[in-house]
């Protein structure tokens, strides 16, 4: 039997809008994977490959001497424990408090509920560099509400601390909900508390549990989804933060981030010239594949996971 003409057109515009489909994949693929596969072509090719036109992207010959060159630059193994120790405990630090937080939002009313999600909303939209430097005065003379200062005009006696070059530059904004993109964090939280059933903490209250152990035992353990979400974006924004920690790290071994970002070659080494020529080039790719091979194994662990709390929890844009 013959299929209708209605039915060959329907299964025409199905199939053009298929391959329409796969051609933009395609494109928006290589238009991502084309920066990475460059870099890592540039950083294995030996001096002899560099130049040589015939072969472009896959040399003869393989050279792993500008990942020991880079390794160097970027004091790899100091700068790597510096930025576990600063930021990654600072990322995990935020994804527990932000949950607490989050939660608090979306459970419980109180008096300034509104003025609070304002500033909410706006600490999305005020970058870091905006209140840099009064943030860094903060940080050399730590003080709460201009009471010790007050303490120190009357007695003489300043007891204001100075954490600059210290790891609580990093670790007290999290410990109190405002550190990097925290704000965004709360409110990805906010809107899966927010769709979590209210029975289950009824069930706890009336079991007598209070609000903290409710959150414990009933909200976080039910949140694994939305854990995983803010876990990994937590950390690729804490492994990419260099602003920060170039303002307030000066005597100190300084994470990766700002490594990469404040790296020089010099214009010789062993006679030869290397100022724009490709050799610097390659070991700047070389540095670059350093700094984003751990976030990269990371995302290829949790990817499966990750796509799908992005879908539950519902993130757009």
């Amino acid at each position: 039997m013959k299929a209708s003409p209605v039915k060959i057109k329907k299964r025409l515009l199905s199939g053009g809008v298929s391959v329409f489909r796969y051609l933009m994949l395609i494109v928006i693929g290589y238009i991502v994977i084309y920066p990475l596969f460059y870099m890592l072509s540039g950083s294995i090719k030996p001096l002899e490959a560099l130049l040589d036109v015939r072969f472009i992207w896959v040399p003869r010959h393989i050279s792993f001497d500008y990942f020991k060159t880079a390794f160097e630059y970027l004091d790899f193994l100091p700068s790597l424990g510096r930025t576990f120790s600063l930021q990654i405990v600072s990322a995990f630090i935020e994804v527990f408090i932000c949950a607490a937080i989050a939660y608090g939002f979306s459970r419980f009313e109180f008096r300034g509920k509104r003025i609070a999600t304002a500033f909410l909303m706006l600490s999305l939209m005020v970058p870091l560099p905006m209140y840099s430097l009064s943030l860094s005065v903060n940080f050399r003379q730590l003080d709460f509400l201009g009471i010790l200062g007050l303490f120190d005009r009357l007695t003489g006696v300043d007891l204001r601390l100075n954490i600059f070059d210290t790891d609580l530059v990093y670790w007290l904004p999290s410990l109190f909900g405002v550190g990097i993109r925290a704000g965004m964090l709360i409110y990805i939280y906010i809107q899966f508390f927010k769709g979590l059933p209210k029975e289950l903490e009824d069930a706890a209250y009336v079991d007598g549990a209070g609000p903290l152990r409710t959150f414990l035992q009933i909200a976080l353990p039910s949140s694994s989804v939305v854990i995983v979400t803010v876990t990994v974006l937590s950390i690729v924004w804490h492994w990419n933060e260099n602003f920060l920690a170039s303002l307030c790290f000066t005597n100190q071994t300084r994470p990766l981030s700002v490594m990469i970002s404040q790296i020089e070659v010099p214009l010789h080494q062993d006679g030869l010239w290397l100022g724009t020529q490709p050799i610097a080039n390659t070991i700047v790719f070389a540095s670059c594949l350093l700094f984003i091979a751990i976030p990269l194994v990371l995302y290829l662990i949790l990817q499966r996971k990750f796509v799908k709390s992005i879908d539950r929890v519902g993130i757009t844009g």
